[in-house]
């Protein structure tokens, strides 16, 4: 009942919130939010010692439909990889890569590192 007084976009904040809160507990370092191209929207960008890391968050309320991951399909991929090379053109001095997925499914957040590559 309380899920309907929030909005979508509310609870799709919190759980990035939750995610970056996990990721820097296990030693990351944030280094963007919300980055959006034209390509599509990359949750998180962060550092994971020299590692350049592209978060997608994804979270459901149970696994109908295959769950989390199964919510981050070819297209959606693609479009993650496009917007990250456009932020990856901008620099210098580009880092290694790699993306991951934070999964939040009934409170439980599951991390999967090089989630899917390009």
């Amino acid at each position: 009942m309380l899920d309907k007084l929030f909005t979508k976009k509310q609870v799709g904040d919190d759980a990035e919130r939750a995610a970056e809160r996990y990721l820097i507990g296990h030693g990351l370092s944030i280094v963007e939010r919300n980055f959006r191209t034209r390509f599509g929207e990359i949750d998180l960008i962060m550092r994971d010692a020299d590692v350049l890391v592209f978060v997608e968050v994804r979270l459901r309320k149970n696994d109908d439909f295959g769950g989390a991951a199964a919510s981050i399909g070819a297209q959606k991929q693609r479009r993650i990889v496009a917007a990250a090379q456009q932020y990856i053109a901008a620099l210098r001095h580009p880092p290694p890569c790699r993306f991951d997925a934070v999964l939040i499914m009934g409170g439980k957040i599951e991390w999967l590192k090089d989630a899917f590559g390009t």
